[in-house]
């Protein structure tokens, strides 16, 4: 039985390259400005969890699936390093295990990620319909299912940073075990209820989950 961490992801500004401070000013500006106060020092706690829970295994023998990742090897080891100088915790975690002996593994395909790209940059054309959009999604999470069930070998320990808007629990093969760090339903409430709801206690509630210790028992 071949096993996988499963960590679905809150990404902040510096995962988003050139559109995340755009995407970051439009987000605050919807949530007001104590509730995005109260996001930021959320997401910092929520990659500190994820730090300690990475902690416990053996980055010798994790394979590191990564969301938005298409190379591997030097090339992907320089686009995680670039991610990191940015500010990304994420890429900073990533590039704290393959330091510590992980093996860094393209997951994505590259022309899902430029239609990706092109799709949320359109100037000038049409904007792509919500279908279109989970089209492109569902198309993404397959092809990564798909890496994972390829590459990850029975001594490994796959590790996936996956955003939370994704599903690629179902499509992964049947004999990979997985623990799933969060609830990607659960992260999925708290960004909405963070953007578009007015239940401050419930924010308060999932922001907690969030930034919770996994628990292992």
């Amino acid at each position: 039985m071949r096993q996988l961490l499963y960590i679905p992801i809150i990404h902040d500004e510096a995962d988003l390259g050139s559109p995340g401070p755009d995407l970051a000013h439009s987000s605050a500006a919807l949530a007001g400005e104590r509730r995005w106060a109260m996001h930021r020092e959320t997401v910092r706690r929520f990659w500190e969890m994820v730090r300690g829970y990475l902690s416990r295994y053996d980055a010798r023998k994790m394979r590191v699936y990564q969301d938005g990742l298409a190379a591997d090897g030097a090339v992907g080891k320089r686009i995680v390093e670039e991610g990191a100088r940015r500010g990304s915790r994420n890429y900073q975690i990533v590039l704290e295990l393959v330091a510590n002996g992980a093996h860094l593994q393209a997951t994505e395909h590259v022309a899902l990620l430029l239609r990706e790209h092109a799709q949320a940059t359109a100037v000038g054309r049409p904007a792509s319909s919500p279908e279109q959009r989970e089209r492109l999604l569902e198309e993404r999470d397959t092809y990564i299912a798909d890496v994972i069930g390829a590459t990850l070998q029975e001594e490994e320990l796959g590790v996936l940073f996956i955003g939370a808007v994704h599903n690629v629990l179902g499509r992964l093969a049947t004999d990979i075990r997985v623990q799933t760090a969060k609830d990607p339903d659960k992260l999925r409430a708290y960004i909405h209820e963070l953007l578009l709801g007015n239940d401050s206690r419930r924010l308060e509630t999932l922001a907690r989950y969030v930034a919770a210790p996994v628990d292992t028992s």
